[in-house]
């Protein structure tokens, strides 16, 4: 097996990975700004980043799961293997829940997702403040979390890198020189 991940692996990694931070800083930046035509345009971008990364994460989970990703170090405990495809897991679910509470939250808000100002998404529930209120609280969480195991992820691949001295961290870095 391959001991570096696909370069379209490597890409989608980080075009999601840059997505996702820009996304979460825009959403917290937004969150208490006054009401205005200029806070409403950065909600626009906001949710039109959120489809786009979703659509993204998609794409990227299939080419996991028919591209196999590259055997961990041998020199890992089989509680740490199994620590690590469990955390792997957990990033892939929250980036397929985060920007579903968005869009739920959206339409039970009332409020219609227009990706990209031209398309029209179907509202996935109908309008209700409630749970409108509940999403906002659920999508928030989950931000937190993922940004939570993404810290964690780093972390974790530098201490592979610097510590164990492993080929973790290289095996998801772009290699120019490479072919395929």
């Amino acid at each position: 097996m391959n001991p570096r991940y696909t370069r379209t692996a490597i890409s989608l990694h980080w075009l999601i990975a840059l997505g996702l931070a820009g996304a979460f800083a825009l959403g917290v930046y937004m969150h208490d700004l006054p009401l205005s035509p200029s806070k409403l345009q950065l909600y626009s971008w906001h949710k039109w980043a959120g489809i786009t990364l979703f659509l993204l994460i998609l794409v990227r989970l299939a080419w996991r799961l028919t591209h196999p990703a590259p055997a961990l170090p041998e020199s890992m405990s089989p509680a740490l293997r199994g620590l690590t495809h469990a955390e792997h897991g957990l990033l892939y679910l929250l980036m397929i829940a985060i920007p579903l509470s968005g869009w739920l939250m959206s339409s039970a808000k009332g409020l219609q997702t227009v990706w990209f100002g031209v398309l029209p998404l179907p509202d996935l529930v109908g309008k209700d403040a409630a749970l409108g209120d509940l999403l906002k609280n659920v999508h928030q969480t989950l931000n937190f979390t993922l940004l939570f195991l993404v810290v964690g992820h780093a972390a974790a691949a530098f201490k592979h890198h610097f510590i164990d001295k492993d080929d973790i961290l290289t095996r998801m870095l772009p290699d120019h020189q490479r072919k395929a």
